[in-house]
């Protein structure tokens, strides 16, 4: 996935939100190549203490934000914008469109165990099934303006 994400240079300097971060993994991982800043954004306090040992752990605390929050809640009060987001909620989760509806993202990891369909201002630019996974890359669409040739 990291792979295929820096090869369209979505990582590098890129401002980062991993909602429903879990370990922290993913987050990490955009940092450790690249990215400019992370965003972690669980509700677990568990996970909370592992996001942040691990973030101490690989020396990149100093680039993130931990955040104690149900994440459809921070999506309701966030002002700032993100260049990528990582989604990797647990897999009975079913809120997928208005998530998307209102992700602060130009780009977005989705993983889920079954394949999603794409929301309204949103293009699937890549996925892959990786045994009961299903990883997905989706892009903003923008809307081409009135002064565009």
């Amino acid at each position: 996935m990291f792979n295929a994400l820096h090869s369209r240079g979505l990582v590098e300097d890129a401002s980062v939100l991993d909602l429903f971060a879990g370990s922290g993994a993913l987050g990490i991982e955009a940092l450790s190549r690249g990215a400019a800043s992370a965003t972690f954004v669980e509700r677990s306090p568990e996970a909370l203490r592992c996001v942040r040992a691990n973030l101490a752990a690989t020396g990149l605390a100093e680039r993130a934000i931990v955040v104690n929050a149900d994440a459809i809640a921070f999506l309701r009060n966030v002002i700032d914008r993100f260049d990528l987001a990582l989604l990797d909620p647990p897999y009975a989760f079913d809120g997928w469109d208005a998530l998307l509806a209102t992700l602060p993202a130009e780009a977005a990891v989705v993983e889920s165990d079954r394949n999603l369909s794409t929301p309204p201002g949103w293009t699937m630019v890549r996925s892959a099934r990786y045994g009961t996974t299903v990883v997905g890359l989706l892009v903003r669409v923008h809307p081409a303006s009135a002064d565009e040739p």
